[in-house]
């Protein structure tokens, strides 16, 4: 049986990765706070935005696709952490965006899904 929190953690790192492999600049990872928590916060560099990410990983499908994890209740948490970033960190005049990416890990494969602006 695999260790969620160990998936977890392995599929955020395969996600940074990716992002820096694609020009983004990892500024947080994460991001903790009483409304819920930030997988990763970054800088997308070609289109100046920041960026918040949830990260969602499997390793079948047999709880459906990763992104569909990310539930009316999950957002709402998303959303309150957001405001409380901009908030602390004053970054009220800079365009954000906030994205999903789906990490799938099958018989030793990686596959890697990043669903800009999910909602």
């Amino acid at each position: 049986m695999y260790n969620k929190h160990l998936i977890g953690r392995l599929g955020e790192s395969l996600a940074c990765n990716f992002l820096k492999d694609n020009d983004y600049i990892i500024l947080e990872r994460n991001f903790r706070c009483r409304q819920g928590e930030i997988d990763i916060i970054a800088t997308d560099t070609k289109n100046r935005e920041l960026v918040f990410i949830e990260v969602k990983t499997r390793t079948n499908l047999s709880y459906g696709e990763a992104a569909e994890a990310v539930n009316r209740l999950k957002r709402q948490h998303i959303y309150r952490c957001v405001e409380y970033y901009i908030y602390v960190n004053k970054t009220k005049k800079l365009p954000i965006r906030i994205d999903v990416i789906e990490i799938y890990l099958e018989n030793g494969r990686v596959k890697i899904n990043h669903i800009k602006q999910a909602f």
